[in-house]
């Protein structure tokens, strides 16, 4: 199942972390040759992910090394197994958090591949068991159609690439807890790579949004660039008792601790506060705001391979990409420096079809 079994081609050249110092090098590799099944992809740009920097640190204690990372990854079609009936040679192709599954289990039957349980992930690996997959910080990938994309015409793939985790981490919440129909008034907590995408995806289905943030300073990025119609300082107990339960669902994008109590607070009866921001640490959890009304919270993550064609379609038709930096791949520990530091509006993607050298 995993993406390195079977015979192994020529070298591929990639970038490395080899320890938890999260530092990333030149680093060469093999994949396996392409099979029926399967569609070579050159990979022209790659999206930086937050996951990313966890992994190449060791974050969650289960990094085995040398790692290749990288699961936002869009490219040209080079090569397609005689199976192959969705992709020819010249297609845009992209490849998100996960590259094969089961393909037998309730979840891959039901279009939702991300819920099974011996999911294949783009790069790294939870069992030590199996090996390591390598990810898109590198020049080429090979992958089962069934875990590719195809991208739209004009749809710009440096914009597009972070959609492949970022856009189908928001869609796919919305989507699934029916928070994307026109009217729906929907908060969205956060103005970073998740949530200025979820700003976009909410205005294209037709509801009125509203940004909740720390940082008064976003709210002319928030509605003057974005489009939100409404922006609340999260901090400013005025503003917040104002807008009291007056939002459909929120969906909240931010990864560290914070307290939702006040976000449950502004949803109206019967609203959803769904969480996509992964945190490690427990929130604590009201449980008479949620009794009364019915209100929900909830988690979300990405969705499967049949919603995400469909997410990356409704970006096509809407002009939807993330708000990208695209850099060299020599700078990607100075990217990764800034990115703890949040220092990125609102996504690094890097340019590995022009500047990843042997």
């Amino acid at each position: 199942m995993s993406t390195q079994k079977g015979e192994l081609e020529n070298p591929i050249m990639g970038w490395a972390a080899r320890d938890p110092s999260g530092l990333l090098s030149p680093f060469t590799f093999s994949r396996r040759t392409n099979g029926d099944d399967d569609i070579t992809i050159k990979i022209l740009y790659c999206g930086i992910c937050h996951t990313d920097l966890h992994y190449i640190h060791n974050d969650h204690g289960f990094t085995h090394y040398p790692i290749v990372p990288g699961h936002e990854i869009a490219g040209v079609v080079t090569k397609v197994g005689q199976n192959v009936t969705k992709f020819k040679v010249g297609d845009h192709a992209g490849v998100g958090c996960m590259v094969d599954a089961c393909n037998a289990c309730e979840n891959c039957t039901d279009d939702r591949e991300n819920d099974c349980p011996d999911i294949s992930r783009t790069y790294g690996t939870m069992d030590p068991s199996k090996p390591t997959n390598h990810g898109g910080y590198s020049e080429y990938i090979i992958v089962r159609d069934r875990y590719t994309v195809k991208f739209p015409d004009g749809l710009p793939l440096d914009g597009a690439a972070p959609l492949l985790c970022a856009g189908i981490t928001v869609y796919s919440a919305m989507r699934y807890y029916g928070l994307d129909r026109p009217g729906l008034r929907v908060g969205v907590v956060g103005l970073g790579g998740l949530g200025h995408v979820a700003v976009k995806f909410a205005k294209a289905f037709g509801m009125d949004v509203t940004v909740i943030s720390t940082s008064p300073s976003k709210k002319e990025e928030a509605v003057g660039r974005l489009g939100a119609d409404e922006f609340l300082i999260s901090r400013d107990d005025e503003q917040m008792k104002a807008a009291k339960g007056t939002l459909d669902g929120i969906i909240d994008t931010v990864s560290d601790i914070h307290p939702i109590a006040p976000l449950i607070d502004l949803l109206k009866r019967r609203g959803k506060l769904i969480l996509v921001g992964a945190t490690e640490k427990p929130f604590e959890l009201p449980i008479i705001p949620l009794l009364i009304g019915r209100r929900l919270v909830a988690g979300s993550s990405i969705g499967g391979m049949k919603e995400t064609q469909e997410m990356i379609d409704f970006a096509g038709r809407h002009g939807i990409t993330a708000d990208v930096e695209v850099v060299p791949m020599e700078y990607i520990n100075t990217a990764m420096d800034r990115l703890a530091k949040g220092d990125v509006k609102y996504r690094f993607v890097i340019d590995i079809g022009n500047t990843l050298k042997a």
